[in-house]
């Protein structure tokens, strides 16, 4: 975003400048940036026993520790009020943890055998989602979004560079086969994550159409890491998102911008070739799709392929929705043999043609790896409204943040949330519920992000 997209006045590329006692908050979330967007399994952690499960502390635990006190002491400075914007959103995200509460204690939930693992990942989930009220309170003038954006975009190109020797068959943090889509030291879905943040700056800068930016190079590594960390994490989900986002992301910007065709263009020029990147990476399985589908060939397969799994699980699920329409199973137990075993039989004979070792069974919980599928089967109709209306609470107030603010950072601020949450609801349709990840981390800091801008713009109208 440019430098009128942030602010009137013109920042100083000195790192002076960038730094006083009013930015310590966002000191302290961009420091935490390296420590959320990392695998669990490269960090050091320290086991608890919790009953019959472990609780590990990792340090992105404790990093989320410092955000929330940091959070807290200016709260207690006077900051409160800059939460009163977001209200709608809080409101819905409470409903939703408390809802969700219930799914963790009901009695089906304490009966099961994995009740400590399922209520360690519930306080996952609640220790997440505070980030999102963290970000209004640490976050307040242009000078801090140019911080924490610039920790972002940052650590967005290393893990991108990472990638890139993964995919050139440099063995590191557990890569994949050369050519092959890769997931640098964070994994497929949450390197498409950290890249979404980078691209959802990068766009917001193309609709505003500036020249300028608070860090000269912020736009540039964006847009080179944002499409390159989305290619090799190679998710088809999140190009789709990407897309959708860039259209929105139109819509919001042409009351204030009035983006031409030359923006247009450029627009459509990113999503090209992130669509046409992840299609190369991922030409084998969407080719196996399509022969899944009917549509190209008939050669039986030969191991498990990732689509039609996923038809699969998406089926169980769905098949579970259709019983438990109201309240679901409980948190997490759609994974459970005892809920999904009844629909194994229906689902081989309504996918005759996937391999046996796709199907769920005790030993393979595969889950449902659909975040709003498994929301419906676990949670019910109830659960899942509650979800999207978070997610649309944050896209309305990030909306009109981008129309209405006279802020030009929460103008800003409003048109990267557009783009990039949108991406990211997408890239949740191909991961169930897994809290505790950069993902969930990446969705959390970008509804946070909506809530500050909205409480920037209602400040600056008195």
């Amino acid at each position: 975003m440019a430098t009128e997209a942030f602010d009137n006045t013109r920042v100083s590329s000195g790192l002076r400048s960038l730094v006083d006692r009013a930015s310590v908050g966002a000191l302290v979330l961009a420091a935490s940036i390296p420590f959320l967007f990392g695998h669990a399994r490269y960090q050091p952690d320290l086991g608890l026993v919790l009953g019959a499960t472990t609780v590990d502390i990792r340090l992105s635990d404790l990093a989320v520790v410092v955000v929330l006190a940091a959070a807290a002491v200016a709260a207690a400075r006077g900051d409160l009020a800059r939460l009163a914007a977001g209200r709608t959103l809080w409101i819905f995200g409470a409903a939703l943890l408390a809802w969700l509460a219930f799914q963790t204690f009901r009695p089906a939930s304490l009966d099961d055998a994995l009740f400590d693992d399922h209520l360690v990942s519930y306080l996952k989930l609640i220790e997440y989602a505070l980030l999102a009220v963290a970000v209004p309170l640490l976050l307040r003038s242009a000078r801090d979004l140019t911080i924490v954006l610039g920790a972002i975009v940052l650590w967005a190109a290393v893990a991108v560079g990472v990638a890139l020797l993964q995919f050139f068959g440099v063995d590191i943090f557990g890569a994949w086969n050369a050519g092959w889509r890769q997931p640098s030291f964070l994994g497929h879905h949450d390197l498409a994550a950290l890249a979404a943040l980078g691209l959802g700056l990068a766009t917001a800068a193309i609709v505003t159409r500036r020249r300028e930016m608070p860090a000269r190079a912020l736009f540039a590594v964006a847009l080179v890491a944002g499409v390159l960390g989305l290619v090799v994490a190679g998710s088809v989900a999140a190009a789709g998102g990407l897309a959708l986002g860039s259209i929105v992301l139109w819509l919001a910007a042409r009351r204030r911008f009035a983006p031409g065709g030359r923006q247009a263009l450029a627009l459509v020029a990113v999503v090209a070739v992130v669509a046409a990147g992840v299609t190369a990476v991922r030409g084998d399985a969407l080719a196996d799709f399509l022969r899944f589908v009917g549509v190209r060939g008939d050669n039986p397969p030969v191991g498990v392929e990732t689509y039609s799994q996923r038809s699969v699980l998406a089926y169980i699920g769905l098949r579970i929705f259709a019983d438990h329409p109201v309240v679901g199973v409980g948190w997490q137990r759609s994974s459970r043999p005892e809920v999904f075993e009844p629909y194994i039989g229906d689902a081989r004979k309504r996918f005759p043609d996937v391999v046996d070792l796709a199907f769920p069974a005790e030993g393979r919980e595969w889950g449902v790896q659909n975040l709003y599928i498994e929301m419906l089967a676990d949670a019910g109709v109830i659960g899942l409204a509650l979800l999207l209306l978070v997610g649309a609470s944050g896209i309305t107030l990030a909306w009109r943040a981008a129309a209405r603010a006279p802020t030009p950072w929460a103008v800003g601020a409003g048109l990267l949330v557009v783009c990039a949450l949108l991406t990211l609801a997408s890239e949740w349709s191909s991961l169930g519920i897994v809290p505790g990840i950069p993902l969930q981390a990446a969705t959390c800091l970008l509804l946070g992000l909506a809530a500050a801008g909205a409480a920037t713009a209602k400040e600056a109208s008195g």
